[in-house]
């Protein structure tokens, strides 16, 4: 029988680790006063630009409803600016709005600094082997799923 001991050990730290990550990106986004969907959409637009908002949730894995929510909220709390395609009616834009702009670029360094600090007790070398081997893992999962 195989033993599978170093794998399941390597699960078990993996979720721990991500549930920890989570819970320290989550706390940090929070203190802007936005929900970990709405930084993810700022950030999105903030580092890409302009995007129809049918690939937004492409992008952050939200249905097309969720999606039309969160962009809504965005909009309410004048962060971001919905424009209307001149060329296809079906398709509409987002961007940051001047607010939404200045916000980002306002909290986006320290967002990044606290993402860092994450990784302080690990070498550059560590960082892009796991980068490495956290992308095999996850190829391998969802060809499994398919």
């Amino acid at each position: 029988m195989n033993n599978n001991r170093d794998e399941l050990k390597a699960l078990t730290i993996l979720l721990k680790a991500s549930s920890s990550v989570e819970k320290v990106v989550k706390k940090d986004m929070s203190s802007y006063g936005l929900n970990a969907t709405e930084f993810t959409v700022l950030e999105l637009l903030y580092s890409k630009g302009k995007q129809p908002i049918q690939k937004i949730g492409q992008q952050v894995l939200l249905a097309s409803s969720s999606i039309t929510y969160v962009v809504d909220r965005l909009e309410e709390k004048g962060f971001v600016n919905r424009i209307a395609d001149e060329n296809d009616r079906r398709v509409t834009f987002c961007e940051l709005s001047d607010v939404g702009e200045k916000l980002m670029k306002e909290i986006f360094p320290r967002h990044a600094e606290k993402i860092a600090e994450l990784f302080e007790a690990c070498s550059k070398k560590e960082i892009l082997a796991l980068q490495s081997t956290l992308k095999k893992v996850g190829y391998k999962a969802a060809g499994l799923l398919e």
